[in-house]
């Protein structure tokens, strides 16, 4: 690049090239002169184009363009400080469910918030209501999950043991592509049309299939298979239990297949065969365990306003029936019944949810997946019979269970984007006076639940 001196220097040297006697000194100094502003036109045009070249285009000054520098060194070192401190692709969100329930068979009134299933049992009327949820999700970069989902006194491992606090632990690891996962851990239980979860579940009580046909959850590992619109899970696991015990060699086979048929429907089916614990009598076998077999099917149907859902099921399991045979003999029990749900949003905000439940109990007894004579349940033969759990008929009508029933309709409305409050009345009857009320000491073949809870989320 030419500097000043130079260009001047140039331009006297290209006028003396002139002879002189064709140009008079005004001449000459008309010349230089005309350089002289050509040259400070060039050097001008020159510190313009420098000046363009030093900022950047999109019209940043030097000091911006440095400030901008900093803070890209600087996300780089958080970012790089996320990863190696493992919190790259993690997720942490949670839930909680305080309610307000009314039992009048129970004559119970009060709030209802973490109570322990070790100290309470699990019922209809409390199930997983008043639990509170911490989910940690995370993601590696070659697909593989992790999962830790904690839930105090009133999650999965709290119903299966009485104590643990852990719902879900569970890792997916791409075997041949991220369709194609293998499971493992513990996973609860995927049967049925109804979530565990309070920001889930429509209504704040659940199902009677939910509640007494289904299991809790499985510790075992399985298969994870997505293609188009199947998925497909199957596990070899422990069912309600977190390891056998002594002499206990029994498992189950569970699997659930799932189709979405379009943007607004689908189904699903869901089966367990195999070896499971006996808690309606535990001493029918030296392991405890007995042989099972469980299949629901399930559907969906979400358009515009509208949600409704259904479900089928049936299920037996051997030596868990109430009542024994003449001869001592524990009995099979069986059940089938059906649970259907319909949903409309008056606003986008407010929704009415009505719901209805059918099980069939009535063979030897009575018996469903963990339960015998339970009055606060209404479950087994009429209660004022007196009949005995595992022995044979002591009076007439002891080898017939009780068939329920369920009605309910509430509302849940959203009140933003975290916080949803829900009412809901339920009735509850049968064919045998089954549900005891505690205040007299009688039994009658219905009893009335009301409740109001809130749930927040994040």
């Amino acid at each position: 690049m030419l500097n000043r001196p130079k260009l001047t220097l140039l331009a006297l040297a290209a006028v003396a090239s002139f002879p002189a006697a064709a140009q008079s000194n005004a001449e000459l100094l008309e010349a230089v002169k005309k350089l002289t502003d050509r040259v400070n036109q060039l050097e001008s045009q020159l510190k313009e184009t420098q000046a363009k070249q030093a900022t950047p285009q999109w019209g940043m000054t030097p000091e911006q363009a440095t400030e901008l520098n900093r803070l890209k060194v600087k996300t780089e070192a958080m970012e790089d400080a996320r990863d190696e401190g493992g919190f790259g692709g993690l997720k942490i969100s949670g839930q909680m469910q305080a309610a307000y329930i009314y039992n009048r068979a129970q004559d119970l009134a009060g709030f209802q918030f973490l109570d322990s299933v070790a100290d309470y049992g699990y019922n209809y009327w409390n199930s997983y209501i008043g639990m509170a949820i911490l989910d940690f999700q995370k993601e590696m970069q070659d697909g593989t999950r992790w999962r830790l989902t904690l839930a105090p006194q009133r999650g999965v491992g709290s119903v299966i043991d009485g104590y643990s606090i852990v719902q879900e632990a569970s890792v997916s690891v791409p075997l041949t592509d991220l369709q194609t996962r293998f499971i493992a851990g513990q996973i609860p239980d995927w049967s049925g049309y109804e979530y565990l979860q309070p920001t889930l579940n429509k209504l704040i009580t659940h199902n009677l299939l939910f509640d007494f046909t289904l299991p809790t959850g499985y510790i075992g590992a399985g298969i994870d298979y997505t293609s188009g619109k199947w998925v497909t899970k199957a596990m070899l696991a422990q069912m309600n239990q977190n390891a056998n015990y002594s002499a206990a060699k029994g498992s189950v086979l569970t699997a659930r297949v799932d189709y979405a048929r379009g943007e607004y429907q689908g189904f699903g089916m869901a089966a367990v065969y195999g070896q499971a614990p006996n808690f309606v009598n535990p001493a029918a076998s030296t392991s405890g365990n007995t042989n099972l077999g469980l299949f629901e099917v399930d559907g969906y149907f979400i358009r515009g306003d509208w949600t409704v859902q259904g479900q089928l099921s049936y299920g037996y399991q051997k030596e868990a029936a109430i009542t024994a045979d003449i001869n001592g003999a524990l009995q099979t029990a069986s059940w089938y019944g059906l649970s259907t749900l319909a949903a409309y949003k008056f606003t986008p905000r407010l929704e009415g949810v009505g719901r209805f439940d059918y099980l069939n109990n009535s063979r030897n007894g009575g018996g469903l997946l963990g339960y015998g004579i339970d009055s606060n349940n209404g479950i087994g033969p009429d209660g004022s019979l007196g009949c005995v759990q595992g022995a044979t008929s002591v009076a007439a009508g002891c080898e017939t269970g009780a068939n329920r029933y369920a009605l309910s309709v509430g509302l849940n409305y959203v009140f933003n984007e975290y916080t949803m409050f829900k009412v809901e009345a339920r009735y509850d009857w049968a064919s045998q006076p089954v549900f005891l009320y505690v205040d007299d000491g009688s039994y009658r073949k219905s009893n009335t639940v009301l409740g109001t809870s809130v749930v927040v989320s994040f």
